[in-house]
């Protein structure tokens, strides 16, 4: 198990590269189920969850390497086996995003129930409900779902909520359907914008992609293609935090101000100075930040992905704010540690009640999730004395060399994994 100590020290200062987005990534590699031939993805970042992505497609019967020059290959055979085993799926819920492509090449899929990060109950119906509207049959058994299609043809879509990952499931088995799809309500995120993109570079007609009305043209056949993926904003967003915490200046390498408009309204709103500069973003904080109320909602409001970030800014921040959890139940679970760290937070149903203190105390923390671990870094770097924060694979998850990055501008991190023992190898 790895990890990581966290000291408070000097401001920080420098630059830094924002990698490519995970959240768009894993949905690309996806993709390539479509398409017979090599796909290349620039701008892949290093992480635990594109090396399991890579090992579910592999279990298909594709190869996924990455080459020399950092892109991932992707070369996707005539034939493929369209079964996601649980060992695999269990991983990471993104993985449920083969089940759309899957059925719209093949006409059939076994794909284990997801798994993913532990901050509760996320339901797939209307994964399976946009799926069925386009022709899909179900059955769950024994812990997969299990899908048929003689033919997807195209229908009109209604989501309940605006789903990304329903969205790009139909958007992916709606672009070999026969006929019209229109997904209405659609999730507006930019990964979803990106999706588009590689479809469309793929040979797909889908139009409206960022909007909330997606319009899909099913075509016949797809071609394998190149594609580079957008920068990560919850990466950009949580460098953003650990500067509101530690104080100083930074330059944000290909970040993307449009991506998260009302994440850096709110850290203005704290006293956070943020510009565009050149290809990114410049940032300062010149003292202690003031309490803001906070909301998530659906893009292009205040993601989920950010509120683990929030909250620990606000742990410290000068005031009380309160955060409203408006999209998942359950995603408080990581206040339990920041409460060990002497933050005051009070939490009831969706919402939690936040006083900021001066200091926070450093303490022996869990990263129950890669969001939730990236906060127990930002309120550290905010305690007096050492924080330890235990579980941090989770963070491998999400953030490429984070403990490199973050020391590249200043902040007192390190990893402090302890090796894998030896095996000990009986005398003969």
């Amino acid at each position: 198990m790895e990890r990581i100590r966290v000291r408070p020290g000097e401001p920080l200062s420098g630059t830094v590269r924002v990698s490519g987005a995970k959240n768009s990534v894993l949905k690309l590699m996806a993709a390539s189920v479509l398409a017979e031939g090599t796909f290349v993805l620039q701008n892949v970042p290093r992480i635990s969850d594109v090396e399991w992505m890579g090992d579910l497609l592999g279990a298909m019967g594709m190869n996924v390497q990455r080459r020399v020059d950092g892109a991932v290959q992707i070369d996707r055979p005539g034939t493929i086996t369209p079964e996601a085993p649980y060992e695999l799926v269990e991983r990471m819920r993104a993985s449920i995003v083969v089940l759309g492509p899957l059925l719209a090449r093949c006409g059939e899929a076994k794909v284990a129930l997801p798994g993913g990060d532990d901050f509760g109950p996320r339901p797939i119906d209307m994964h399976l409900r946009a799926l069925e509207a386009l022709g899909a049959r179900f059955e769950v058994r024994h812990g997969f779902i299990e899908a048929r299609a003689d033919r997807l043809r195209g229908a009109q879509l209604l989501l309940e909520f605006p789903s990304v990952g329903a969205t790009e499931n139909a958007m992916m088995a709606a672009v070999l359907a026969e006929g019209t799809t229109v997904i209405d309500n659609a999730a507006r995120e930019p990964e979803i914008a990106d999706l588009a993109a590689l479809l469309n570079r793929m040979g797909a007609s889908v139009l409206g992609a960022g909007s909330s009305t997606i319009t899909i043209e099913g075509v016949t056949e797809l071609s394998a293609t190149d594609h580079r993926v957008i920068p990560d904003r919850i990466e950009a967003a949580t460098f953003l935090a650990v500067l509101g915490a530690a104080g100083g200046e930074i330059t944000l390498e290909e970040a993307r101000a449009e991506h998260m408009g009302m994440l850096v309204t709110k850290l203005g709103e704290m006293g956070m100075r943020i510009s565009p500069e050149g290809d990114g973003l410049w940032a300062m904080v010149p003292g202690r930040l003031r309490s803001v109320d906070v909301a998530t909602l659906p893009y292009p409001g205040v993601a989920t992905d950010y509120k683990p970030l929030v909250v620990a800014l606000l742990a410290t921040a000068e005031g009380v704010g309160i955060v409203t959890e408006n999209l998942f139940s359950g995603r408080f679970r990581y206040v339990d540690e920041l409460v060990r760290m002497g933050a005051d937070i009070r939490t009831e149903g969706h919402h939690a009640v936040v006083r900021g203190q001066a200091m926070l105390s450093g303490a022996p923390v869990r990263a129950h999730d890669i969001r939730a671990g990236a906060a127990m870094v930002v309120a550290g770097l905010r305690a007096e004395g050492e924080t330890i924060i235990g579980e941090a694979d989770h963070i491998a998850r999400g953030y490429e060399r984070f403990v490199e990055k973050l020391s590249g501008l200043g902040a007192d991190i390190a990893d402090v994994s302890e090796p894998p023992e030896e095996p000990v190898v009986a005398p003969v």
